[in-house]
Order: structure tokens, then C-alpha cells, then sequence
């Protein structure tokens, strides 16, 4: 199962998302591979490095790279692996953007991978780019995190959308656009205003075709920024509510993300607990 996690427009959580979510998975014993594209490498510093590849994302796309050894660092997340971004210099854009097969490139060359791994997690650039079209071609559904503020419901429509759209004419080519997911994201829930966007976000593209919001909302909470200064997933920062908050623990809201993700897998999702992790970092 490979999925992008893409919008059009930064600071969303997109990084954030795709380390948690992959963390999570693989604390379930899946097989998991996260691919940084983003051209700023957050994901590739996220978590600490067990075994660092000599290669990365450049070596994969520009020069067709496909000894798994030369391209995949192990994270100390066990069962996560890591595809590193290493285009510091912005070349891959350019390169792929003239490319016959530029737009397809990683979509061709995923097979390596689909038969490694449970889930290909990719983390793309928050702006309209090639990399970021061909991120979402070569997934099996796109998950778009979306703020509950009106500017970033705006910028969804304007942005992420508009762009679904224009790679819709891949279905000449027999290469149907993937479903895209809306995760409301660090929703507050004693904001009336978020509570509100939250409600016309559900209305808006309740009946849009191949868009779909997820029940499951992110809240705002402090254990997001706390585990990534811990280097951990979130889950076994927090995997128990403080009392007195509304919002659900972390460990519950990546419990539940991951249900509504890959429902086929639910009951391995049931057993992560994230306490004997916890305990022993």
C-alpha cells in the first residue's frame, strides 16, 4: 500500500503525519518505508538513524538506483525504514520535469519496494510541483492534512484540489487519480471557530467523488511537538489521556487514524499499547 501525504500549502503537518503514522505502523508489526521528497529533508531527521544508506531519494530518481542497500537507512523505530531526501540542491525538479517519464517515474519504480513493505509512506513539498504530482501518481490514495482555519480550507480548494484535477487526463493512460483523504488536523476543541470549519469541511465535499473527510481528527495538543523533540512516535509518548483533557491521547487518535486508513488491519492496531516502549526510553 503506498500513500502521499501531500497538500499544496506548508505548516499543515504533513512530516508530522507521515512520522507518526509510519511509527505506529510499525510498533503494529507492519513493514514500513517512509520516502522523504520534500526538498527541506524533516522526515529524514525525525527519528535517529540505526544505519544511514549511502544513497537516497537522488540516486533512486535520477540515476535509477534500485540496490536496496544503497538506498534505505534503518531508523531505531524497528520494522521503519527510511528513503532519505538528498537533493539539497533542487536538482530532481528540473530533471524530472523533462522527463518523458518524469511525472511517472516513481510510480514505475515502486515495484521494489511494494514487495518489501507493508506501507510506502511519502512525504512531499508543500507547494504545486513535479515531485509532488508524482508522489500522488504513484499512490494507491493521497491523505491531505488540512488545518480547521478558513485560509487553509481556502488554499485546500484552490491548491490541493486544482491539482487532483489536472492530473486527471492520466486516465488516458489507463492511470486512474488516487483517492484523496482530508485529516483535520490539530483541531482545538474548545475553538467554536475550528468546530465550525470542521462541520463545513464535512458539507463541503460530503458528496464530491473520490474525496472523502475522515472521521478522525488530530486535536492540538502538546505531545505532537514533544515527541519530535524526543525523536519518538507520538503514541508511546503519550499513550494515556492526561486528566482533565477533552482531547484523546495521542495513542488513541493514531489508533484511530490508522483504523479508518487500513481497516483490514485494525485488529493488530488493538494490541499497540505503547507503554513498554514508553517505559524503556
Amino acid at each position: 500500500m503506498v500513500v502521499s501525504i501531500v497538500s499544496t500549502k506548508g505548516g499543515v503537518g504533513k512530516t508530522t503525519t507521515a512520522a507518526n503514522l509510519g511509527g505506529f505502523l510499525a510498533d503494529a508489526g507492519m513493514r514500513v518505508l517512509l520516502l522523504d521528497l520534500d526538498i527541506q529533508p524533516t522526515l529524514s531527521s525525525y527519528f535517529p538513524l540505526d544505519r544511514r544508506a549511502p544513497g537516497g531519494i537522488y540516486e533512486l530518481l535520477a540515476f535509477n538506483e534500485q540496490d536496496p542497500g544503497q538506498l534505505i537507512s534503518s531508523t531505531a523505530i524497528g520494522g521503519l525504514d527510511l528513503l532519505l531526501s538528498n537533493d539539497g540542491k533542487g536538482q530532481l525538479g528540473t530533471l524530472l520535469l523533462h522527463a518523458a517519464d518524469g511525472r511517472l517515474r516513481l510510480r514505475n519504480l515502486l515495484g521494489m519496494f511494494r514487495s518489501r513493505y507493508d506501507v510506502v509512506l511519502i512525504d512531499t513539498q508543500g507547494a504545486r510541483c513535479v515531485t509532488l504530482e508524482m508522489a500522488i501518481l504513484a499512490s494507491d490514495f493521497s491523505l491531505s492534512p488540512v488545518t480547521p482555519e478558513i485560509l487553509a480550507a481556502r488554499e485546500l480548494r484552490r491548491g490541493t484540489l486544482s491539482l487532483m484535477d489536472d492530473i486527471a487526463p492520466y486516465r488516458h493512460l489507463g492511470i486512474e487519480p488516487p483517492p484523496l483523504r482530508l485529516l483535520i488536523n490539530r483541531a482545538r476543541t474548545v475553538s467554536v471557530n475550528g468546530r465550525q470549519i470542521q462541520h463545513a469541511l464535512r458539507g463541503m465535499f460530503q458528496q464530491v467523488s473520490g474525496i472523502h473527510v475522515l472521521e478522525t481528527t488530530i486535536p492540538a495538543i502538546e505531545a505532537y511537538p514533544a515527541a519530535a523533540l524526543r525523536r519518538l512516535p507520538v503514541h508511546r509518548v503519550e499513550p494515556r489521556r492526561p486528566r482533565g483533557r477533552l482531547a484523546p491521547a495521542a495513542l488513541e487518535s493514531q489508533r484511530a487514524l490508522a483504523g479508518e486508513l487500513f481497516p483490514m488491519w485494525r485488529d493488530r492496531f488493538d494490541h499497540v499499547t505503547g507503554r513498554s516502549h514508553a517505559s524503556a526510553t
